[in-house]
């Protein structure tokens, strides 16, 4: 008896199996099995091979001219500089982030700076209406006789659309939200994703049409439908910040035409958004007076370095279990740095309420905020203030040690352009000797030098 071949797969791992199932027995992800007796014999048989015309036979390498895939300025350089230059023309963007955090705002404004330019731009929304779309350019003013609005969550549809207005950008907001009549199930489902996607990259392709698509994500953060759809794309930009703070930054997870390591910083205002070309003075507070628990470091988002405030609160506390409090930190960090003040520093932190935090919303992951969180603590404990001229950038290690961290020499840079005129790094060896030069330094009027 022939052995029975199996029928279904799973499009994330490849798992098969002879029947049907919501979920894969291998990855665990739901919706990814489809039916695979359609696909194509692996041997190629029923195929015949295909005359190729002259314009699509393969070219060598050094005659196809780089002209094609030169990147065209958005109009927004914060953009531009995550994707390397601009947009490049066939390219496909997706650009996700939280619900909220002013993706749609983003490319609105981009698709007004490229009508504004003189191209004719197709922006197609799913998620509301074309007066709603109306309403939020006539704030942010976006209103631009080159920019097309529409409506449509018929995949169909939308490449009528394309086919009317001829555009030379186009806007999917969201790819999430449009479905294909080809293709059973849910707009947002793994197939409909796939189909969707698919259908748009090979019109930009064929069209040499850049597509912007706007993507959901999941409540841990990543997008949201098939991996693949992060492989189809050219690249792929992650909207970030908190909606407490008027502060984004987008980032790139992926770019086939520039780097990865760029930051683009925005802030979201009451006419929409702007980009800031120079974030140094967001993330420092604003006071003239010295005070303690204060101390500056310099943190390096992609490539560029910005200056980060870290603020220590120190209170008695006569608990059995006093709070560690964090905002902005690594809380595991900050309690590794209380345990080697204590031990390597002689500051009795056990019985003491400590509270720790950056200034604008900005969170610090790295470990070369280490110096800095541990002066801030070691000024509030003392409540002697730094002087304001003073920041430190620098690991610290369980025995005590400052180590250097990456881009230590552009960190210095910007801290002594910003004007800060002592940066204490890991130059000085040891916490303790970092710690005596930065309250030798520290004024005297308010209290009595602590002796490390």
């Amino acid at each position: 008896m022939a052995r029975v071949q199996s029928n279904f797969r799973c499009t994330e791992c490849g798992w098969t199996t002879p029947k049907w199932a919501g979920r894969c027995a291998e990855c665990q992800a739901w919706g990814t099995i489809v039916d695979a007796t359609d696909s194509p014999s692996p041997l190629g048989r029923g195929l015949r091979a295909v005359t190729l015309s002259e314009e699509r036979t393969a070219k060598s390498i050094v005659a196809i001219s780089a002209d094609e895939v030169a990147h065209w300025p958005s109009g927004i350089g914060e953009f531009d500089r995550v994707l390397g230059g601009g947009i490049v023309p066939g390219a496909t963007i997706l650009l996700s982030g939280e619900p909220g955090v002013g993706k749609s705002t983003l490319l609105l404004e981009v698709a007004s700076k490229a009508a504004a330019n003189g191209m004719r731009v197709l922006y197609v929304t799913a998620e509301e209406s074309v007066s709603q779309v109306r309403l939020r350019a006539e704030r942010t003013g976006a209103l631009q006789p080159l920019l097309f609005l529409a409506a449509e969550v018929d995949l169909a549809t939308v490449l009528g659309q394309i086919e009317t207005v001829k555009p030379d950008l186009l806007i999917v907001d969201s790819v999430q939200t449009v479905s294909s009549s080809l293709v059973d199930g849910l707009a947002g489902g793994p197939s409909q994703v796939r189909e969707v996607a698919s259908t748009l990259i090979r019109v930009s392709k064929n069209r040499n049409l850049p597509v912007l698509l706007v993507g959901h994500v999941t409540k841990d953060g990543s997008i949201a439908g098939p991996r693949l759809l992060e492989h189809l794309v050219d690249v792929v930009c992650q909207f970030e910040g908190d909606r407490q703070t008027s502060l984004r930054f987008i980032r790139a997870h992926k770019n086939r035409f520039g780097p990865t390591d760029e930051v683009g910083c925005f802030e979201m205002t009451g006419d929409g958004i702007a980009e800031v070309a120079d974030p140094s003075g967001l993330f420092l507070s604003r006071g003239k007076v010295a005070v303690s628990g204060t101390c500056v470091t310099v943190a390096v988002e992609g490539r560029r370095a910005l200056p980060v405030e870290v603020q220590a609160l120190i209170v008695s506390s006569s608990a059995p279990n006093p709070r560690r409090v964090t905002n902005g930190v690594d809380s595991s960090r900050v309690a590794m740095l209380l345990a080697v003040l204590e031990r390597r520093a002689a500051l009795k932190l056990s019985e003491c309420d400590v509270y720790v935090s950056t200034v604008g919303g900005i969170k610090l992951t790295e470990p070369g905020a280490d110096l800095a969180i541990a002066l801030a603590i070691a000024s509030a404990f003392s409540d002697v203030a730094l002087p304001a001229s003073l920041a430190a950038v620098g690991e610290i290690s369980l025995a005590g040690e400052i180590r250097a961290v990456s881009q230590a020499k552009q960190r210095v840079a910007e801290a002594r352009r910003l004007g800060y005129t002592t940066v204490i790094d890991a130059e000085h060896g040891l916490l303790r000797e970092a710690m005596r030069k930065a309250f030798a330094l520290a004024t005297t009027q308010q209290a009595d030098v602590p002796a490390f």
